[in-house]
């Protein structure tokens, strides 16, 4: 019998989100009985836990579900709900049917984006919103629709009509509309009854230890996805993202640097996108883009990185003059 839909290594993944629901449950009961170190250690590692299932676990999942099992893939979003703070299945619409249909666009002429999560979204002229304002910003508003999700109970956390952003996502004929509102609610119900368990097993750790661990979270995923396409030229499909070949890093992160091939090609399994970049190389090679010699963690590190968004202006095309590196002008 078949289970896994695309490789026995997304089991790593798997293990992964397992690992993640345990280590939350067992620093909430820890937490009341810890030193002030080991809180710090727990909160840290809270952080850690939850930005790199974002990045790289969730991140992967909504692109490539990793089971044949459908029902087996909706325990999986459930489980990631409670460790990543959010509904698996709207993240899988927001990021798969808005990012990547858009693709960090620039501001049309209705003075907007209709990437949702642009870094063009709020900046002037032109240029990337302040780095500040995306990713704090952005945490904030996170922060605040998770709030609303919890006050949603009273109706059974059911995605209303008004929610105009998740019902404009979801697939428009039956039965599959319907699986994914379901999933939304289920999601969103599992994240919330699990504040209640951390709160009923240590409310000084839900306040202290996950509240604010979580939103430095939210903060660091923005970080990462505004150096994945800073610089980078939003009008050409090769050169609209930020790629980085560390291996160490590609190992670590099952390929998240190649950010660049995963938007040429988003439903293609991580484990293949090396092959995609050599599928690609020559369209590659013959574009200006940019490459960095840094993870987008810390892409600020890049201080040589080119603004190929500059020079390709609004309308326009970047001059292509073979592979820009960064730190090249």
């Amino acid at each position: 019998m078949r289970v896994w839909k695309n490789s026995p290594l997304d089991s790593i993944l798997v293990a992964y989100s397992v690992v993640h629901l345990l280590a939350m449950f067992w620093f909430a009961a820890a937490w009341d009985s810890a030193a002030t170190g080991q809180r710090a250690a727990m909160a840290v590692g809270t952080c850690f836990l939850i930005t790199y299932n974002i990045i790289v676990v969730t991140h992967l999942f909504t692109h490539q579900s990793w089971f044949v099992s459908g029902r087996l893939n909706a325990l999986v979003s459930l489980i990631n709900s409670i460790n990543v703070g959010q509904s698996v299945q709207a993240y899988q619409l927001t990021h798969v049917r808005n990012h990547h249909r858009f693709n960090n666009d620039v501001k049309g002429p209705d003075g907007s984006t209709r990437d949702l999560s642009s870094t063009y979204r709020d900046g002037k002229a032109g240029e990337h919103a302040p780095l500040i304002s995306y990713a704090v910003g952005g945490a904030v508003s996170s922060l605040v629709g998770r709030a609303r999700e919890v006050l949603a109970g009273a109706w059974l956390w059911r995605v209303r009509r008004t929610e105009t952003t998740i019902m404009s996502l979801v697939a428009h004929r039956e039965p599959r509309q319907g699986r994914e509102l379901r999933q939304v609610q289920l999601d969103r119900a599992a994240h919330c009854l699990s504040l209640v368990a951390f709160a009923t097993l240590s409310w000084r750790w839900a306040l202290f230890g996950y509240l604010p661990a979580f939103f430095l979270a939210l903060i660091l995923v923005n970080v990462q996805n505004y150096y994945r396409h800073y610089g980078a030229d939003p009008h050409d499909r090769a050169a609209d993202s930020v790629s980085h070949y560390g291996r160490l890093y590609n190992l670590l992160a099952f390929n998240d640097g190649y950010h660049q091939e995963h938007h040429l090609s988003p439903t293609t399994h991580w484990s293949r996108l090396p092959a995609v970049r050599e599928k690609a190389r020559n369209r590659l090679d013959a574009t200006t883009r940019i490459v960095s010699p840094v993870p987008a963690m810390v892409g600020f590190l890049d201080v040589r990185r080119a603004l190929l968004h500059r020079s390709a202006g609004v309308g326009g095309d970047a001059a292509a003059s073979g592979p820009r590196r960064s730190g090249s002008r």
